[in-house]
């Protein structure tokens, strides 16, 4: 499946449209190999816009009916979330065509290339792989990205859903997962190390998998101030690590950290930086691609022009709009670690937060009930408040055995202001019409591209209140 033979291979994507499956199409139709693909989403009349961007590639949609699969020799693609059910897997099954998974063809893609750079972490691993495309991008590497989030650097009003580069060079960026374990299928040449903390796995398995995955690595980049990643880093042989961090002596360093509402600055060694994403987390994600950089090739002031130069992502930490004296921000946030970063980014300055979280499903609900309840128990403030509307919903069988109105109930017992509003639409309402000047609207989930259409709109219901 190299370059030379790529123009002759035929892929079907189920669920083409999913944030792990449109940068995979996006570049695969660049590398000239023959595209097609079918999304629950697309059938369901959901984010057309999605959908329009990926036919202006030359990517044929069909319906998720089994139609598009005619032929032996055409390899199809699924993500672990596609039931064996599903139509076109069935029309797979019975042609006997090759299947693949999405982390499988990422693998493959990411192990063939001659610079593999993989971002690993159970947090920051979109933004660290945008900053470092923005980065070698500026560098004159033309580099290619695999990201699970779009970049807003490289989103144009004819491209807007930018979360894959395909480039000339020789890097190949991409976010690794280890959710799925599939993280160990890819041979980085260099490998980043962000956080280790739980999220799908337990710890023992999870120091496993990064362990394995930094072992592997020419260089790595580890986060010395997560006390897993830095055990980690112990059992790698001293010259092929870089430790970056904040609270610990690392080689690189991040010290006189100043916050601002959308923005930081930090000193680097002698060296100045200014980022334009808030949050001491965001420090930390510009110390690890400074650091992936580097390792690459690029120097210490070229890696510090390319990070300034870094707007952030979509969904992460993302200022919508402002109205009636009231900000609305868009965020990923979904487990403990990703809603305590937003949360504590936004109580660096004054004002109340108004949070909307989805979450994203029954079954994380489930395993992550204790920690999110002691999360935001301990992270909102006095006066914010919090709204839970009912979990996504995506279809397929579901143990629904803890709900938001439990969760709800655990942070009201433990002290803080929630409420449970089932329809999410209501959820939204009832924030608007609580919002005053000066408040800050957080809108949180994941899993779910409609939650960003439902921010804007949140926007708009303020503008029209202020003007009413």
């Amino acid at each position: 499946m190299h370059d030379g033979n790529l123009a002759a291979t035929r892929y079907f994507l189920v669920g083409i449209g999913g944030s792990g499956m449109m940068p995979l199409a996006m570049i695969l139709a660049g590398r000239g190999a023959s595209v097609a693909g079918s999304d629950r989403s697309l059938d369901q009349g959901r984010v057309p816009a999605k959908f329009d961007a990926l036919k202006a590639l030359g990517i044929a949609l069909h319906p998720q009916d089994g139609s598009g699969i005619t032929t032996p020799d055409q390899i199809v693609v699924a993500s672990a979330a596609v039931e064996a059910t599903v139509a076109d897997i069935v029309a797979a099954e019975r042609l006997g065509c090759r299947r693949l998974s999405r982390a499988a063809l990422n693998a493959r893609l990411f192990n063939e290339s001659a610079l593999p750079i993989g971002v690993a972490g159970t947090s920051g691993k979109s933004t660290v792989t945008g900053m470092i495309a923005t980065i070698l991008h500026a560098a004159g590497r033309d580099p290619t990205v695999m990201n699970g989030a779009v970049m807003k650097d490289f989103a144009a009003p004819d491209r807007p859903f930018a979360s894959a580069l395909v480039g000339a060079g020789d890097a190949y960026v991409s976010e690794v997962d280890e959710s799925d374990g599939s993280i160990a299928l890819y041979a980085p040449r260099i490998a980043v190390l962000n956080n280790v903390s739980l999220d799908h796995k337990s710890l023992d398995e999870l120091n496993q998998l990064f362990g394995d995955f930094i072992g592997k690595a020419a260089h790595a980049i580890v986060n010395i101030d997560n006390p897993d990643a830095a055990t980690l880093a112990l059992a790698v042989p001293r010259g092929r690590v870089t430790s970056f961090g904040i609270a610990h002596d690392a080689d690189l360093r991040a010290t006189d950290i100043v916050e601002e509402p959308f923005a930081v600055r930090f000193m680097l060694g002698g060296a100045p930086v200014r980022l334009a994403v808030p949050g001491r987390h965001n420090v930390s994600n510009a110390l690890a691609a400074i650091g992936a950089a580097m390792a690459a090739g690029v120097t210490l002031e070229q890696a510090i022009a390319g990070v300034e130069r870094f707007t952030g992502l979509k969904r992460r930490f993302d200022l919508v709009g402002q109205a009636g004296g009231v900000a609305v921000i868009d965020d990923f946030g979904h487990n403990p670690d990703k809603i305590a970063a937003t949360l504590d980014t936004l109580h660096a300055f004054p004002g109340r937060l108004l949070a909307l979280f989805q979450p994203h499903g029954y079954g994380p609900l489930k395993v992550m009930r204790r920690e999110l309840v002691a999360m935001f128990a301990e992270k909102l403030a006095p006066g914010d408040h919090l709204v839970l509307p009912d979990p996504v919903y995506q279809g397929g069988t579901v143990n629904r055995e803890v709900t938001s109105a439990d969760i709800v109930r655990d942070i009201a017992q433990a002290g803080a202001d929630a409420r449970h509003i089932a329809d999410r639409d209501a959820a939204a309402a009832h924030l608007v019409a609580t919002a005053r000047p000066g408040d800050r609207i957080v809108v949180m989930g994941a899993r779910d591209d409609t939650l960003p259409l439902l921010a804007a709109r949140m926007v708009e219901a303020l503008a029209a209140h202020k003007a009413g």
